[in-house]
């Protein structure tokens, strides 16, 4: 007899700790959207876990009225494997910014995602190290003045969905923290995915890297610089949707409907779940020089989970084992009795 779940509400998620943010600071509506996404993926409330790194964004677990651990700089990943392999029926959310990911962490975020274990992440983009208080981070624009580079750094900043892709990853969305409706909508379907599902968020900081995203966020732009895709729909943005991204030898190429006999038969049509990665790497790469930032669900494709091929591993050497107990262990072998 299969247990009814009890039909619960975001109300429900929100715990009793005080939100400890700074005011107008973009984590406040990714929690609002986990917390309201959560009663719509069907999984029960004691099955729901939350692990976090150090930062900002990792006081998320102290946030939510569910399972969670808050761990060390970098090492999210490794704990949210051990949880998920040691309760498979669990649903594990791991939250982390671009300097505990892409940075210290960098090692264990690659992995996680090469393995393909079931685990959500959520990635906080605000290209800066906040809690710190404003040093660059791996993702911070090229030139950006810091307390920690106050002349520009010169590093060449990562994307977070370009090593995505460089490690055969399955699921990989980007949204911006400033659409909840459609934030929740993401988070949804991360869930419903099986393997590591990789969410980046573009995240604002208000105190140390305010308006980062408003080129992209701003109402009066947007329509121009963000491509909302959706699978097996053509590639099509700008106000009236009268611009569309075209495949152009190994390039994509914006072109405007209706120019040089443009229509919309020519837009390419996006598919997620190709297994192929190079378009979606192209569109993960997408933004600025009168390109659109590619928003949504880029990649989404199946593949053998890390913890399903563990679990089976394991119950196929149990079947052939001759040491069933623990009574199997002791006695076995050469034994003496001790009077």
């Amino acid at each position: 007899m299969t247990q009814e779940i009890k039909k619960l509400t975001a109300k429900d998620f929100k715990s009793d700790q005080e939100v400890r943010w700074c005011p107008g600071c973009g984590d406040y509506a990714i929690l609002t959207a986990m917390q309201k996404a959560l009663p719509q993926i069907g999984v029960k409330k004691e099955d729901i876990v939350f692990i976090s790194g150090i930062g900002c964004s990792s006081r998320f677990p102290y946030y939510m009225d569910t399972y969670g651990f808050h761990t060390i700089h970098g090492r999210a990943p490794a704990v949210a494997t051990g949880v998920k392999l040691a309760n498979p029926k669990l649903s594990v959310w791991q939250i982390t910014g671009d300097g505990d990911a892409l940075s210290i962490g960098g090692n264990h975020f690659i992995h996680v995602i090469r393995r393909n274990v079931d685990i959500n992440i959520l990635l906080f983009n605000n290209e800066i190290y906040g809690l710190t208080k404003g040093q660059f981070s791996p993702t911070s624009q090229l030139g950006l003045k810091t307390k920690s580079n106050p002349t520009g750094t010169y590093d060449s900043p990562f994307n977070p969905g370009d090593l995505v892709m460089g490690a055969h990853g399955t699921f990989f969305a980007r949204i911006v923290d400033t659409d909840h409706k459609y934030m929740t909508q993401v988070l949804i379907e991360a869930e419903q995915h099986r393997g590591t599902s990789m969410i980046e968020i573009l995240q604002n900081c208000v105190i140390f890297n305010d308006k980062v995203h408003e080129p992209i966020t701003n109402k009066d732009t947007k329509a121009d610089a963000q491509l909302v895709l959706e699978h097996g729909k053509p590639m099509l943005f700008g106000e009236g949707n009268t611009k569309g991204i075209v495949l152009k030898g190994l390039d994509l190429e914006v072109v405007t409907i209706g120019g040089n006999g443009i229509t919309e038969a020519d837009i390419l049509v996006h598919d997620a779940h190709n297994s192929n990665p190079i378009l979606h790497t192209l569109l993960v790469k997408m933004g600025g020089n009168g390109f659109p930032v590619a928003i949504g669900v880029i990649r989404s494709v199946s593949k053998p989970t890390f913890d399903e091929g563990m679990i089976n591993q394991i119950e196929e050497v149990k079947q052939k084992a001759k040491i069933k107990t623990i009574d199997d262990l002791l006695f076995s072998g050469d034994t003496w009795q001790v009077k």
